[in-house]
């Protein structure tokens, strides 16, 4: 039997304002049932696209960038697109996070879940992943699915 490629996706797409606008075709996040499921969401900052942290050399050469500041922007973007679907920070229920340089990074971006998410027991399942680059000049994008708070 052949598939129908034509048929619309089911659940309705979510666009944030709040939020940096999707860098390519595709919605911040789409409704499906209970559940949410996020774009991956990156740092950049709504309305400027600017990405915190960020150090450029006189070429315009991206030369360093600061995880601790794109960790915090990554986070109040995710949190922009949850509220927008009806979602709360406190209904993620898994989180797969890339990062651009595990080595370095990894501690300082720990440190910054740990006071979003103190508990252990209450935060959501986590998996982080170590990739060469990102779509932009980004070194974390966050990939989330939350459950919808009952009507």
């Amino acid at each position: 039997m052949q598939e129908h490629r034509d048929a619309p996706l089911s659940g309705a797409a979510i666009r944030a304002g709040t939020a940096p606008a999707p860098v390519g075709a595709y919605p911040h996040a789409r409704r499906v049932g209970e559940l949410l499921f996020l774009s991956g969401i990156g740092p950049r900052m709504p309305g400027s696209d600017a990405i915190p942290g960020n150090v450029y050399d006189d070429a315009g050469k991206l030369v360093d960038h600061d995880i601790v500041a794109q960790t915090r922007q990554v986070f109040a973007n995710v949190r922009a697109v949850l509220e927008a679907g009806g979602a709360r920070w406190e209904d993620l229920i898994d989180v797969t996070v890339f990062l651009t340089d595990m080595a370095r990074d990894f501690k300082a971006y720990n440190a910054v879940w740990a006071e979003y998410f103190p508990d252990p027991a209450h935060a959501p399942c986590r998996t982080t992943l170590g990739i060469a680059s990102l779509p932009t000049p980004i070194a974390i994008e966050l990939k989330c699915i939350a459950r919808l708070p009952p009507d």
